[in-house]
């Protein structure tokens, strides 16, 4: 089966790549060839989608009814709407609306920057999984924004940023909390997982002017590389736009 997630999306390719190598361990580790998957503040699919192409049965959790509108008409366009379910809630009353301990893997992407106690939020996310489960964890990172504040000439707010206890700039940013690899790990491991991997999402992504990746030949492909050769590596987690926690529960299959 072709790669259902484009490797062309910047925005996804390393977190992509990490969570499918995880799903394929549990495949194997639960001689299934389907997992109950849960993505919480999915939205309109971007991975409940192709996690479903994958043959994998996806429920979205998400507060917003156009987001779970937009999953549908997505879900039915690829051919797989009869593998994933939208329910709207979000991760405060998660288990309002679906089982404790029901999933094999559960994704919590883009959430705890805007719920208002980040670790009752990755909590609620682990009571979710089953024994062997894993959780993929991704959300804002503190380094990103502070350089991408300094380089706009903004020093004053990336000041700010460094220095408040929830990353933010000023008044006027959108994002309620940010988080350092280190913070994230801490989430985690707080809530009984093992925090099997950390990578940087977005390195440079964000700092290359667009038009440089749209024009000069092999210059995507090129970013892509370059992005997953730094995912890994912690001197460039600092200075991610996003960080991934892959954390498995006990049990997990590491193969």
């Amino acid at each position: 089966m072709p790669d259902p997630m484009p490797r062309a999306s910047l925005r996804t390719a390393v977190v992509w790549d990490v969570l499918r190598d995880a799903l394929d361990r549990q495949v194997k580790a639960s001689g299934r060839d389907a997992l109950d998957v849960l993505d919480t503040g999915g939205g309109s699919g971007r991975f409940a989608v192709p996690v479903a192409r994958l043959g994998h049965h996806v429920t979205v959790v998400d507060p917003s009814p156009n987001a779970l509108f937009a999953l549908e008409r997505r879900a039915a366009e690829a051919g797989v709407a009869d593998r994933v379910r939208g329910v709207q809630g979000d991760a405060h009353g998660l288990f309002d609306v679906v089982d404790r301990g029901g999933y094999d893997a559960v994704l919590c992407h883009g959430v705890l920057e805007y719920v208002d106690d980040p670790a009752e939020g990755v909590r609620n996310t682990v009571a979710a999984l089953r024994p062997g489960g894993v959780l993929s964890l991704l959300a804002a990172g503190l380094g990103g924004a502070v350089l991408a504040r300094a380089l706009a000439g903004h020093f004053t707010e990336a000041r700010q940023a460094l220095r408040d206890p929830d990353g933010r700039w000023g008044d006027a940013d959108p994002v309620p909390h940010r988080f350092t690899a280190e913070q994230l790990t801490a989430l985690v491991e707080g809530a009984g997982l093992r925090a099997a991997s950390v990578h940087g999402v977005r390195v440079f992504a964000d700092l290359v002017p667009g038009v440089l990746v749209d024009t000069e030949p092999g210059a995507l492909d090129a970013l892509l590389r370059l992005e997953a050769a730094a995912a890994e590596l912690p001197a460039f987690h600092s200075v991610a736009t996003q960080i991934h926690v892959l954390g498995e529960t006990p049990g997990a299959s590491r193969a």
